[in-house]
Parts: C-alpha cells; structure tokens; sequence
C-alpha cells in the first residue's frame, strides 16, 4: 500500500508471531520492528513485497471475477486470506531456519522454494473456488451468469 497503513503492522505481526513460532521450537530469537531471526544470523525483514498482502489481493481479485453467491465468496475469501496469512507466516519461519541454518541457500528458497510453495497453496485455492463457487449459487444466479 502506498502509505504503508496496512503493510507495517501486517509485517510486524508476521514478524511478531515468527518469532513466537522459533521460540516455541526452542530457539533463541530476536525481534525488530520487521526484523526477526535466530541468534547469530542476519535474520529475515519482512519489506511490502513479501508480507502477503499482494498475494491476497491477487486470490481475492480471482473470487470476485469468477461466478459465485454472494455469502460463499464472503466465506471463502476469508478462508483463503487466512490459508494464504498462515501460509506466509510458515514461509517467514522457513525463511529464519535457513538463514540461521543454511544462510547459501537463503537466496534459492526465498526466491525459488517458499515462494513456488505459497503461489501454489494460492493456485489451489483458487481451483477449488473455480471447481465449486458456482454450486452455490441459487437458480436465477445461474441464468443470469448465462446471459
């Protein structure tokens, strides 16, 4: 977002709930502001691109273009905003291991393997809504969508 109204706390609550994850597994972590990681690595900054909030932009723009009921699309699309939020949050988690763990492959899985992973979890989501929105939909919705 332009002025960042939304894309700061989104990220600092990624970054907030990473970190509890990596503590609950046992590992010592630090927190700032978008910053989180294992002690002794970089970390990982959770920046505007890669807070998730595109990506649900881009599930929820498919929803509305594709044929649906009013309340299923409403129920669906918070459903996928929230596979897609605690699928990032899984990816930033990921991210931190690597870094702290393996920091030459950082590049190759942020890039390449969380990202193919989140788009698909994305693609998956929208195949079912494809494959099911319009059993919802009541008689007169259907003809209405045929003309």
């Amino acid at each position: 977002m332009p002025n960042g109204w939304i894309d700061e706390p989104l990220s600092r609550n990624i970054a907030g709930i990473t970190a509890g994850l990596l503590t609950a597994s046992g590992e010592t972590v630090f927190l700032y502001d978008r910053v989180v990681g294992i002690f002794g690595s970089a970390g990982v900054e959770i920046v505007d691109g890669c807070n998730g909030i595109s990506a649900i932009g881009l599930f929820l723009a498919f929803i509305i273009a594709f044929p649906g009921s009013r309340l299923p699309r409403f129920l669906f699309s918070i459903l996928g905003i929230t596979v897609i939020y605690l699928s990032n949050i899984v990816r930033v988690t990921v991210l931190a291991y690597t870094q702290a763990y393996w920091p030459a492959g950082f590049a190759f899985t942020h890039d390449y393997s969380t990202t193919t992973l989140f788009y698909l979890i994305i693609f998956v989501l929208w195949v079912i809504w494809a494959n099911t929105g319009t059993q919802w939909m009541s008689g007169s919705e259907k003809l209405q969508e045929q003309t």
